[in-house]
């Protein structure tokens, strides 16, 4: 579905927009890639490593209504994966994290609109489910933007949908490059912010392709969450580097203990697929059905148990160490 389309992504220079542009160019023909952000030399950089007739470099913020209207003519699919991401530096600079998180969002949605999109995805993450700090709040505010601008279009173009997630491997300012780079200078230790911190364990190719296969599956309105394993972080650092002391050095501002991404109080909206979960909205769509036990491919779900969670600590599947360790770390850094 991606032959000779033209596709946008919103903070497309980062470890996402990288590894999505490349499975892009590896697997369709697309009429044009256009590659939205803010930092030029990452734009600089990434046009060294992509630099196919079809790749368009187009300077910009989110912040920018304006200039996301500029850049999303012509465009038919939209991922939006622009955001500010860092916990902490959330918790010390909320006005920043809010202008891009929350207003960034509405500018998407009106100028893809403005633009007629056939189809936006907004990737969202595991802390925008019951938040406990400011990145999981604007987060979850960007969702329900996503979520409700459905209504604001009826039955005609473009359908909003919103991808959940939780931390992936290999990612900038996540956790293995983080351990990575203290084994590659020689520390004596890895420091574990507490002993029973739990997280989902996804790959960015994992997640790239979760992304595509719900262009094709979304009705517009739902939020997707893939089913994944779970791992404990004290085992990624026996995994990574079982020769070193573990010390541990207490949670940081805003942190979890343990991710969630189905919501016990969302039970009612959500429904269990094959491979994944997908919650529907709580409000009603004006001109069009709420019912989502169907996908447009024709795949089938079924409502969860009342109270249902998915929850890091209470999943099912767990990775052992040697699981962990055979996985391909760095691949992704």
């Amino acid at each position: 579905m991606f032959d000779n389309k033209t596709i946008l992504i919103t903070g497309g220079t980062g470890s996402f927009g990288h590894k999505y542009t490349a499975t892009l160019l590896a697997r369709y023909k697309p009429k044009k890639i256009i590659i939205f952000s803010r930092d030029e030399l990452k734009q600089y950089e990434m046009q060294q490593k992509y630099h196919q007739s079809c790749m368009r470099y187009f300077i910009g913020d989110v912040r920018d209504e304006q200039r996301l209207i500029r850049a999303m003519h012509g465009v038919d699919y939209v991922i939006h994966a622009a955001a500010l991401k860092q916990v902490p530096a959330a918790e010390y600079n909320p006005t920043e994290c809010i202008r891009t998180n929350i207003n960034g969002a509405e500018n998407v949605i009106n100028a893809a609109i403005e633009t007629n999109v056939e189809k936006v995805i907004a990737l969202s993450t595991d802390k925008a489910a019951n938040p406990v700090n400011l990145y999981g709040a604007t987060k979850l505010a960007s969702d329900k933007l996503f979520i409700a601008a459905n209504n604001m279009t009826g039955g005609s173009r473009p359908r909003f949908s919103v991808v959940r997630y939780g931390n992936v491997v290999g990612s900038r300012g996540s956790v293995v490059p983080y351990f990575q780079q203290l084994i590659n200078q020689g520390a004596d230790h890895l420091p574990i912010t507490h002993q029973e911190m739990t997280r989902f364990w996804i790959t960015l190719q994992q997640g790239v392709d979760f992304v595509l296969k719900n262009f094709e599956r979304m009705l517009g309105g739902e939020i997707f969450v893939p089913k994944i394993p779970s791992i404990r972080i004290i085992d990624l650092a026996k995994a990574m580097a079982p020769q070193l002391a573990i010390k541990l050095v207490g949670i940081r501002p805003g942190e979890k203990l343990h991710e969630m991404m189905c919501p016990g109080d969302m039970s009612f909206h959500t429904y269990e697929f094959n491979d994944h979960f997908v919650i529907a909205p709580a409000i009603k769509f004006f001109n069009r059905s709420n019912d989502f036990t169907t996908n447009a491919l024709g795949e089938s779900g079924k409502l969860v148990q009342q109270g249902f969670e998915y929850v890091s600590d209470t999943n099912p599947h767990f990775l052992s160490v040697d699981e962990i360790r055979h996985c391909n770390l760095v691949a992704d850094l």
